[in-house]
């Protein structure tokens, strides 16, 4: 019972603290007033994004750090030099350096919107009770985990992300894939359509994912027949995105709920600040807490060489590159991110130095 109270209350100090993030914006600092403040928003506001996303592309397009993903054997054949990086803005402007339309699996940067489309069916109290929300500390896949905890602990790890989709609520596995991919299309503002290849890859070598699901079921965190599960979560994570697309559902979190592009309330604007918490305790796994400590957003990454960071009230940044290091994070994108939040200043605990 302590232990939960524990968490429930650091969740809400992160989630507040979000939410003051996401306001600040649209209210006035008091401390802007007093003699020589300076108000960061409006730095945020004012500055010439286009030239930051072009620094940040020039300076790391020539890192060669990593690999692609291999575990799922068609990663292995994008492209290793491809690299985009973009910022969408709240009211919708674009700014954008790089390959920033060639498409890629979404993999694992599904997981947040699934997760957004709990808390719009279910509420928070579904997402805390039958998933959970703590970090792990672990890698993405981890068996240990679940092992540690008989549990899927946040819905942004494999097993969390499974149990996830096994929580939309359907009649059929096709009602709740229709569902998951609609929701994917309204934060992204277009329809997007499933890698077919990448799917047959990446379910033909699941066995790992099976496991995990077949462990779930097993002690009642799992919410749908397991396979069922499966399929429809690879599914997910094979949807084809570009790094524009990425940008623009950050965007929409950064909005609070609404898409930019379409003006489409996606998500109750209450439910965002649970979301970013949970993106910035466990969007990075178990590179979590060095990522909050040198970056300072709220973020979500995939072994697709993806990864989405959300700067609340204000705009988000996107990158995409397909080498990764050995946490599955994609080196290039998260220089990119990290040195673009440090540029303006924008880390939700204060600006963080390149």
């Amino acid at each position: 019972m302590f232990s939960e109270r524990k968490t429930l209350l650091a969740m809400a100090a992160v989630a507040l603290w979000i939410a003051g993030c996401a306001h600040a914006r649209d209210s006035i600092d008091l401390d802007s007033q007093r003699p020589g403040a300076v108000d960061r928003s409006a730095i945020a506001i004012s500055t010439d994004f286009q030239s930051v996303v072009e620094a940040a592309h020039a300076r790391y397009k020539d890192l060669r750090d990593g690999k692609n993903a291999s575990y799922i054997p068609i990663l292995s054949e994008v492209p290793s030099d491809l690299f985009g990086v973009v910022i969408v803005t709240r009211e919708g402007d674009i700014h954008a350096a790089g390959d920033v339309d060639f498409e890629f699996s979404i993999q694992s940067v599904s997981k947040p919107f699934t997760a957004a489309l709990v808390l719009t069916e279910q509420g928070p109290e579904a997402l805390r009770d039958k998933i959970g929300v703590e970090a792990t500390g672990l890698p993405f896949n981890s068996k240990l985990a679940l092992a540690i905890h008989e549990d899927s602990r946040n819905p942004l790890v494999n097993a969390g992300a499974i149990a996830a989709v096994s929580l939309i609520q359907a009649d059929s596995e096709a009602q709740r894939w229709e569902k998951i991919h609609a929701n994917i299309n309204h934060f992204a503002g277009r329809s997007l359509t499933v890698l077919e290849d990448v799917f047959a890859s990446e379910y033909e070598t699941a066995f790992g994912n099976r496991g995990i699901a077949n462990l779930l079921y097993n002690w009642d965190r799992l919410y749908s027949d397991p396979e069922a599960a499966l399929r429809v979560y690879t599914r997910q994570c094979s949807i084809g995105v570009n790094a524009r697309d990425l940008a623009v559902m950050g965007a929409t979190l950064a909005n609070r709920g609404v898409n930019p592009l379409t003006g489409q309330e996606v998500m109750a604007a209450a439910h965002v600040p649970a979301l970013l918490a949970v993106m910035a305790t466990a969007g990075f796994y178990d590179e979590s807490g060095m990522w909050m400590f040198t970056a300072g957003l709220p973020a979500k990454t995939g072994v697709g060489g993806g990864i989405v960071a959300v700067v609340p009230g204000q705009f988000s940044i996107a990158a995409f590159s397909p080498r990764l290091n050995e946490a599955g994070n994609s080196i290039r994108a998260m220089n990119a991110i990290r040195y673009i939040a440090a540029e303006l200043g924008v880390g939700v605990f204060g600006a963080s130095s390149n």
